[in-house]
């Protein structure tokens, strides 16, 4: 039985170090003045566990204002557990008591203070936005910018305006950058008022020192998920070089559970050290075997939940990797990833700052100083990168469909809200104005992504409750190293039962009984369905648009359009040789002209065409495709063409608009063009270009607007397209005043002193008019052309008819370069004449007749 009086089981020793101890007063006046407070404590200092304990009264014998439950808000479930934790050390309890924890399937109910993750309060606010019995909010690690954080604050500051004005709100960043948050809370981005003041916390951090240790060469950058070995190499050179300069453990951070992993493996018998790893999916026992002091030297490996949800004790030396994950979505093909980005420098300030927390420590860097400086200055807001469908339903569900009123510190995209909108749309969870249907509204409920809470609901009567919820569980969190792509082996592996030891088993346990929890009742027994059909049904459920069919040569394509490519030929799925697959889990590396599916079930068509009904089109399709109409009646799956046969009667019009994108396509060299045409076109294109409107251009895009207007009657192929009069489709593109002045103002001849009609040549950038020069003699001028705009270029030719000489003035021509030209050909052309005046000369075509 408790002790009465709070602070008789406290352990004084320990909360006696914790800086934010001197802020609490502050902190307080804050909340009573204004019912808002943005708190600003570094890592180690306390704000995580004191704070809440203080705001609930349980430091003192003062009861807090409303008496009410306390409510702390943390990023991540490990962080939650561990804040509940030692919060209820300090108070020398159980988890339970006084102080629970609820994170998505774990429940441990505390009477004062209760730590939740986003996920959790955001559900809670959903169908209890009044929080009637919690007195204080205190949102932990808000610098981080996670998704679900923003919305969470921007729902606590709605329920404040609306319904709670008493209700207390502190936002707590580990970061000094504290001025957006300040305006958010006191309402000044809104108009509404000043910023909410700032209470801070000056830790009393020890002096690190900076140790930059770049590989010796130059490594390539990380791409994707791939990290290159040589630098996990490094990574764990550096930790044994750490080890043997300082003293106390290490704290090595680095991107990803699978890096832990390798390097964990690169440092096997460690003599002087144990190596723990620290990580999202680790068991409860590994992570408690973290925070406690050790009996030995530690190297602690952890991604970046240790820069500032978790204080390692007993941390001297942080290595630093320099990499970190950061989601990436693809919103055109439905992909998402995460992928590996250089951290930035507030977070390398905030893994440095670990090793300074109990005493004078040192970091080593895998990069220079002077990469440092082009660093990023902090991490982007996850509202920019991440797939926005979860966030989507939340605010649809919570009346603010486009997030206009909602207070954000960054709006979401307008690309990425529209493409989860009409995700959302098509599983029937919005209304076409965004606003939330009452289907959406259950598939909120059930805390998974709108995704796996459709395949949840409407699988459940396909393959079953038990087998719906299992297979929903194992999608609802990423696979353990070496699960391989096949995921009905996966989930094989997992109903067999692993190791009590086994976290993931345990969790993929507790997420099952609580999705099961989540089906109405009567919503479905298990039929007699392999595995593969059971899985692949639930997986094209919550992915429909990846439903996928091979391709030749191993690839396949995906109901969406994506290509996508097996991991390895000597995969399981690949062995499989597959026709059909439901991918769970896909890629699309930057570059990459295809997805990699990383998991996926081998399905049949039947599971396709059930699962992913939806995307089932029959459609009459008459198009321009290789070289040809090809008119015919398709049945799609998406993108994936599942049958098709030819149309014996296609719609005419439609035939003639195919006819006439292959023109387009292919070109004006499908048509016949006579030597009339093309002479037609140049003469009508010298009009255009010396004349401009009305005359009509005759480039080929001009050409190919009216390409629709030409095509003859009952045109069913390519070979009817060669049958246009070419000569009269350009004539019929004249207006009447031009088609009466054509031959005025582009003669197709001229008639020239000899009395030849010689023929104009349109084809250059100028008219030109060739002739042998002695047709020429008496004519001092040619005429020019487009009414007098442009001369005609004269090509004088020999009596042969090759060139002698080219003029636009033939008077000039006459009188200074013809003397030249008749002494050149004079000899070689005697019975032709060659007087010594041409401009008064008798033009003729014929030699002298022989002597």
């Amino acid at each position: 039985m408790r002790k009465t009086g709070p602070m008789q089981t406290v352990r004084r020793e320990a909360l006696s170090g914790l800086p934010v101890r001197h802020a609490v007063p502050a902190l307080r006046s804050a909340l009573s003045e204004g019912g808002v407070a943005v708190l600003a404590a570094p890592p180690g200092t306390g704000k995580t566990t004191l704070v809440p304990l203080a705001l609930a009264g349980l430091l003192d014998d003062e009861t807090p204002r409303g008496g009410g439950q306390v409510i702390v808000v943390e990023p991540r479930r490990l962080a939650a557990r561990a804040a509940a934790r030692r919060m209820a050390w300090l108070l020398g309890e159980r988890v339970g008591d006084r102080v629970g924890f609820t994170v998505r399937g774990e429940h441990r109910p505390g009477s004062r203070v209760q730590v939740v993750t986003t996920g959790v309060l955001l559900q809670r606010l959903q169908h209890d936005p009044e929080l009637a019995d919690v007195s204080a909010v205190m949102l932990d690690e808000c610098h981080e910018r996670h998704l679900d954080a923003d919305t969470t604050l921007a729902f606590l500051l709605d329920v404040r305006a609306a319904l709670r004005p008493d209700l207390r709100l502190v936002a707590a960043s580990a970061t000094a950058d504290t001025a957006p948050w300040s305006r958010l809370l006191g309402g000044g981005d809104r108009g509404d008022g000043g910023p909410a003041p700032v209470v801070e916390t000056q830790a009393a951090l020890h002096p690190v020192e900076a140790v930059w240790a770049p590989p010796e060469r130059t490594l390539p950058p990380p791409h994707g998920m791939r990290v290159d070995p040589a630098l996990l190499a490094h990574v764990a050179g550096l930790v044994r070089r750490a080890l043997a300069e300082r003293d106390g453990d290490v704290l090595c951070f680095l991107p990803g559970v699978g890096e832990i992993a390798r390097v964990a493996g690169m440092l096997p018998g460690l003599a002087s050290a144990d190596v723990l790893q620290v990580h999202g999916q680790a068991p409860p026992a590994a992570q408690d075997a973290v925070l406690a002091p050790g009996e030995r030297r530690r190297v602690v490996l952890a991604t970046s939940v240790a820069e500032s949800s978790l204080t390692v004790p007993g941390v001297r030396i942080v290595v630093d990797s320099g990499l970190a994950r950061e989601p990436r979505t693809d919103h055109a093909r439905g992909l998402g990833a995460l992928t590996t980005v250089r951290a930035s420098r507030a977070a390398a300030e905030q893994r440095a700052g670990r090793a300074g927390r109990e005493a004078p420590g040192a970091v080593y860097r895998c990069w220079s100083e002077a990469e440092h400086e082009r660093l990023p200055g902090r991490p982007r807001p996850e509202i920019e990168l991440a797939d926005l469908t979860s966030f989507a339903l939340q605010i649809a569900c919570w009346g603010e469909p486009d997030a206009r009123g909602l207070a954000l510190l960054d709006p979401p995209p307008d690309a990425a809200l529209q493409a989860a909108r009409a995700t959302l749309t098509a599983i029937g969870a919005v209304e076409d104005d965004g606003r939330a249907t009452e289907r959406g509204r259950r598939l909120a409920r059930v805390g998974v992504h709108p995704r796996l809470a459709r395949a949840l609901l409407d699988g459940a009567p396909r393959v079953g409750r038990r087998n719906a919820a299992q297979i929903v569980a194992l999608l609802s969190e990423p696979p353990p190293r070496g699960t391989g792509d096949d995921l009905a082996a996966a989930w094989r592996s997992l109903r067999r039962g692993g190791p009590p030891a086994d976290a993931h088993a345990a969790r993929w346990r507790d997420e099952v009984r609580r999705l099961e929890q989540a089906l109405p009742d009567g919503s479905g027994r298990a039929p007699h369905l392999t595995d593969d059909v059971a899985a692949g049904t639930v997986v094209a459920l919550a992915f429909p648009e990846r439903v996928a069919r091979a391709r030749p040569g191993g690839a396949y394509l995906m109901a969406s359009g994506t290509g996508a490519t097996l991991l390895s030929d000597g995969s399981a799925l690949a062995a499989a040789r597959a026709g059909w697959l439901a991918v769970a889990v896909a890629d699309r590396p930057a570059g990459a002209p295809s997805a990699r599916v990383r998991q996926a079930v081998v399905i049949d068509e039947d599971v396709a065409r059930l699962a992913a009904a939806p995307l089932l089109r029959t459609a009459d399709e008459i198009a321009w495709r290789d070289g040809d109409v090809v008119a015919r009646r398709v049945e799609r799956l998406g993108a994936i063409e599942l049958s098709a046969r030819p149309l014996t009667a296609p719609d005419p019009g439609l035939v003639q608009e195919a006819l006439a994108a292959g023109l387009r396509d292919a070109g004006l060299s499908l048509l016949t063009w006579t030597p009339a045409a093309t002479a037609l076109r140049e003469r009508l294109a010298f009009c255009h270009d010396a004349l401009g409107d009305p005359w009509p251009a005759m480039d080929d895009a001009a050409l190919l607007d009216h390409a629709l207007d030409w095509m003859p009657a009952g045109a069913r192929r390519r070979s009817d397209l060669a049958k246009i009069d070419v000569t009269a489709a350009l004539r019929g593109l004249l207006p009447w005043e031009c088609a009466a002045r054509l031959d005025e103002m582009a003669p197709e001849r001229i008639e020239v002193p000899s009395g030849s009609r010689v023929r104009v040549d349109y084809s250059g950038e100028r008219p030109v008019l060739a002739v042998k020069l002695q047709e020429l003699f008496g004519w001092t001028a040619a005429p020019a052309l487009a009414g007098g705009r442009v001369p005609l270029v004269v090509h004088l030719l020999s009596p042969a008819g090759r060139p002698a000489a080219v003029t636009a003035d033939l008077a000039s021509f006459w009188q200074e370069g013809y003397k030249a030209v008749r002494a050149e050909l004079r000899g070689r052309y005697p019975r032709h004449p060659w007087p010594e005046d041409p401009a008064q000369a008798p033009a003729t075509r014929r030699p002298n007749p022989r002597r």
